[in-house]
């Protein structure tokens, strides 16, 4: 089929390349010229494992295309996707700017029948608000179709997830236009839910705001067992073998952060509020999320005493492993904390630091975690990268001022590190002096 992808953020670069590979011809466009510039001359601009090969392989095979002309990017496309940004509003409102301005551009370009996808995560309604704007504004009297699309993919595994999908959503105002995007997708063999636009819209809040829930709940777990004396991690192992509870996103921690589960969540308690309903318990998910790095900073206060000329090396900047995504990363709300109180912070991530270095200012970047550790007086995991599991933790504890570790992510067995002799802090595990 020929499809043309509005946006190569995350989700549009990501959706172009896989459709591309499954022998599509994708074309994508974006506003930003600087952005294409950078695509056509083969300069990937996020981090996600197997996209730039996935991208270099189907730009030479001729599947793929990027321009900043929406009318060049329209002009042999069937299937048109809209994958903008919909960041928060102060107020927690979706802002719907940069759809309603790909909904006018569509309109501007469209000359024959086109189905239009929205794959941008809106609140419900929107599919009505994009028809709208297209019928206002389109310069010939031809038909069209808008389909809710909803993705989710998993920023450091999104190729897999959009190969291999839990489940695609198609809202569709009829059966024809459905049964068009179900051959899209037919090659992924993948289960396939049909519903109408409003229903698609709000599957994809809903299953984000439930996960952000469970994140939530086994936080708050984690606390009483710091007070009771339990191990939140043999807590949630048991509450996962329940079929009925599952245990994904059951890790305690610093809370969920990212692109997604914080807009998501305080979009959907405004769309609720729209409707005249209280989300109370979405509310409450929200506010113990907020309280995660507070409460993990009073440990590291009250363990340390004054935090003032202590050198703290920090292990993790990006929001979660294997991407260098810093929106709503728990470094941003840490580390400024730690520089306030007259801390030298140290810090390293695998591939973040670059996005990190215009976010936090007064950090000293090292090439290493060796490099970050030496001579600090306490370390900080921040992010559960796979190769901090592996440092060598003799090597670590031998060149740290004091054997410290506050583990933010549970990412180390604590009487292992006690052994070792650390004194070690994690999240709702109780407390081990070496």
């Amino acid at each position: 089929m020929e499809l043309c992808v509005i946006g190569v953020g995350y989700v549009g670069l990501v959706t172009g390349a896989v459709f591309a590979d499954l022998g599509n011809d994708v074309v994508c466009v974006d506003i930003v010229e600087e952005k294409i510039r950078q695509l056509n001359e083969g300069m990937i601009p996020i981090y996600e494992p197997g996209l730039e090969e996935m991208v270099h392989r189907n730009v030479k095979d001729h599947r793929m295309a990027f321009t900043a002309s929406l009318e060049e990017g329209m002009r042999r496309a069937e299937i048109i996707l809209i994958c903008v940004g919909t960041p928060p509003k102060q107020n927690g409102e979706t802002d719907l700017s940069s759809v309603e301005a790909a909904a006018r551009g569509i309109a501007r370009w469209l000359d024959r029948y086109k189905i239009i996808v929205n794959k941008s995560t809106v609140p419900v309604g929107t599919g009505d608000l994009v028809r709208e704007i297209i019928e206002r504004n389109r310069r010939m009297d031809v038909d069209f179709d808008v389909v809710s699309n909803p993705e989710f993919l998993r920023e450091g595994s999104a190729i897999q997830d959009t190969l291999s999908p839990d489940r695609i959503v198609i809202g569709a105002p009829n059966k024809k236009v459905a049964m068009r995007l179900l051959e899209l997708y037919a090659s992924l063999e993948r289960p396939m839910i049909i519903t109408d636009v409003h229903s698609a819209e709000m599957i994809k809040y809903a299953s984000n705001a439930f996960l952000a829930t469970k994140i939530s709940f086994i936080n708050a777990i984690a606390d009483i067992c710091e007070k009771a004396g339990g191990n939140v991690t043999d807590v949630a192992k048991g509450m996962g073998f329940d079929r009925r509870i599952g245990p994904d996103f059951l890790n305690a921690g610093l809370g969920f952060g990212g692109s997604c589960f914080p807009k998501d969540t305080e979009s959907l308690v405004h769309t609720a509020g729209q409707y005249g309903y209280d989300f109370e318990i979405l509310r409450a998910v929200i506010k113990v999320n907020k309280e995660r790095c507070r409460h993990f900073i009073g440990m590291m206060k009250e363990r340390l005493g004054t935090l003032q000329g202590k050198k703290v090396g920090v292990l993790g900047l990006a929001f979660k492993p294997n991407t260098d995504d810093m929106r709503e990363a728990k470094s941003i709300e840490v580390i400024p904390e730690l520089i306030s109180e007259g801390a030298q912070v140290f810090a390293y991530d695998p591939v973040a630091m670059e996005n990190a270095r215009r976010l936090l200012p007064g950090v000293t970047f090292g090439e290493s975690s060796y490099e970050v550790a030496e001579g600090a007086d306490a370390l900080v995991i921040l992010t559960e990268w796979r190769e901090f599991r592996l440092l060598n933790m003799e090597k670590i504890k031998a060149s740290m001022k004091r054997p410290l570790i506050f583990d933010g992510r549970n990412l180390y067995d604590p009487e292992k590190k006690k052994k070792m002799g650390f004194e070690y802090y994690s999240i709702g595990r109780g407390h081990c002096r070496g």
